[in-house]
């Protein structure tokens, strides 16, 4: 089970990897279309819903490698039960929170495709195709919070590096 979630995670960081080559070629096409006077149009949206791929399918392999910003002001005082009982409690909220915005997000996408919505730009792209990245990368994060909980209540969390301790 720890390799596929382990697969999931890197595969998310991969297509948000690849939606940013995805920004950088729509960006060099608006440029050089500009360059030498052709029209690129849409370029401008697909590098928007580019973008927004590339922040939410990193979200899950952030969090996984302790990248994500923690406020340790209150942990740092903590120790043994209490501070075991905060990262549980933190992550339990987090995990809910996560889970209602995959859920919200997947819906979306959903609802975009059974509507057929389009983009009000030049390009009149199908909503849901740009949304799928939001949906999946936000179902991903939900299970890597999901991960990290298990694995907190299970003793088998790796100690995340705050300030002022050496990186491993």
């Amino acid at each position: 089970m720890r390799r596929l979630l382990d697969s999931l995670y890197s595969a998310s960081a991969w297509l948000a990897g690849i939606s940013m080559v995805g920004v950088l070629v729509m960006v060099l096409a608006t440029v050089i279309s500009r360059q030498f006077g052709f029209s690129a149009p849409g370029t401008d949206a697909y590098a928007g819903y580019a973008m927004a791929g590339a922040g939410f399918m990193a979200l899950a392999s952030t969090l996984k490698h302790g990248e994500h910003i923690r406020v340790t002001l209150v942990l740092g005082m903590l120790k043994g039960k209490a501070l075991k009982a905060m990262e549980v409690t933190a992550l339990a909220i987090a995990t809910l929170l996560s889970g209602f915005l995959a859920f919200y997000s997947t819906r979306m996408v959903w609802q975009s495709w059974e509507i057929e919505d389009i983009s009000v730009g030049i390009d009149a792209t199908p909503l849901w195709i740009p949304q799928l990245l939001m949906g999946l990368g936000t179902l991903v994060f939900f299970i890597a919070f999901c991960d990290e909980l298990v694995l907190e209540l299970m003793g088998q969390r790796k100690p995340r590096v705050t300030e002022g301790t050496p990186h491993e």
